[in-house]
């Protein structure tokens, strides 16, 4: 079993009322995209998408020592990736509705929107994501300075 997996289910037990399906066929597009050379730091599921209602668009989230990575295996055939840098990565943003909430990713090209999430999550997903960035971000600008 791989580790992205793992820790998705961990987050789906202990966040039962996030929306998420079929997390090992998501799992396995971010274990193939993978380095070497990475590691796995937090993984969660979401809904990729600004409506509450499409439950249909879960994606697996994973943050590495290098990136954030998302991934999505297609029904049929073929799958979705993305991969967040930290030189791309500009805001996060987090909403809380009645039910569930959502994070909001601003990067230089596009936000994404993870919605369906459980509110307790949210808490884990900011500081999980802020307290990463903060550190990546801090070594990017360090080297790049030198």
């Amino acid at each position: 079993m791989s580790i992205v997996y793992e820790k998705m289910v961990a987050f789906k037990r202990r966040y039962p009322m996030t929306i998420s399906w079929r997390l090992k066929q998501h799992a396995k597009i971010i274990d193939t995209h993978l380095n070497p050379d990475e590691e796995v730091k937090f993984a969660f599921a979401a809904q990729k998408n600004d409506n509450p209602l499409d439950i249909i668009t879960t994606y697996a989230v994973v943050l590495t020592n290098k990136r954030i990575l998302l991934g999505q295996k297609r029904l049929i055939f073929g799958y979705f990736f993305k991969a967040i840098t930290p030189d791309m990565f500009n805001d996060l943003t987090v909403k809380m509705g009645i039910i569930w909430g959502k994070v909001i990713i601003d990067t230089v090209k596009e936000k994404v929107v993870l919605s369906n999430i459980q509110r307790e999550a949210l808490d884990d997903i900011e500081t999980a994501i802020t307290s990463y960035m903060m550190e990546e971000k801090s070594k990017y600008f360090n080297h790049k300075e030198a």
